[in-house]
């Protein structure tokens, strides 16, 4: 069950990096869940894993210049 796709187009860099803890903390939890086996689906793990890579690469190239966020403070 794929979760919908998070739209950057929309959000301010500090909305992303907050993002960013946010499915930071859902993975370590995940993690820790399935560790002991009190998780009842383990590819949710794989599908906030690909959500923070997006989150990290939307910021990587808002920074670089390749692709622009919204509220453009840096």
């Amino acid at each position: 069950m794929p979760r919908d796709k998070i739209n950057f187009s929309d959000m301010t860099v500090e909305e992303v990096e907050i993002k960013v803890g946010e499915l930071k903390e859902e993975l370590f939890n995940l993690r820790f869940r399935n560790t002991m086996r009190q998780l009842d689906n383990p590819l949710t793990i794989r599908f906030v894993r690909r959500d923070l890579a997006r989150c990290m690469t939307a910021l990587a190239e808002h920074k670089q210049g390749i692709h622009s966020l919204v509220g453009e403070n840096e």
